[in-house]
């Protein structure tokens, strides 16, 4: 009797959204509030500055990261398997270098543009990746490596 292909647990995080995607929606969220109730107390130029400082780093922080997944030949995609735990560069800092990445840039954009409730929403951002991709991501990290990523779990923090 052969085996059906849905028996066999698929060999990837089971991320279904992908998470560009959370920062993007809670982003559109801002826009929309800011432009229901519009308010910003933010000084031009000082935003302007930091928002270049974190679009600085959130770029060098994913392009980086990414850069180490592809090295080590694996997928950045978490629906896709996972043929190598990557723990050098920005990882063993945190867990999760390319989420924040994306939230330094998320952080970027809305400083840049004024859009305050954007700021306002980003624990929502940080929040919602937790829940949706990273809690995933980890619980078929340690299926799939076991003891090394429980090891990398207990001495890297999940953000930073």
């Amino acid at each position: 009797m052969k085996d059906h292909p849905a028996s066999h647990p698929a060999d990837h995080a089971g991320v279904h959204l992908p998470p560009p995607l959370i920062y993007v929606a809670l982003f559109g969220l801002g826009l929309l509030l800011h432009w229901l109730v519009p308010f910003s107390f933010l000084p031009i130029i000082p935003a302007r500055v930091a928002a270049l400082i974190f679009l600085v780093c959130g770029v060098i922080l994913s392009v980086w990261s990414i850069g180490l997944f592809q090295r080590a030949h694996t997928n950045v995609m978490p629906i896709q398997p996972t043929t190598a735990l990557v723990i050098s560069g920005p990882y063993r800092l945190t867990r999760n270098p390319i989420y924040l990445g994306f939230l330094c840039i998320y952080i970027a954009a809305a400083l840049w543009f004024g859009v305050l409730w954007a700021l306002l929403l980003a624990p929502l951002v940080v929040l919602a990746v937790q829940r949706l991709a990273i809690s995933k991501e980890e619980r078929y990290l340690e299926q799939k490596f076991g003891d090394a990523y429980r090891q990398y779990r207990a001495r890297v923090r999940r953000w930073i």
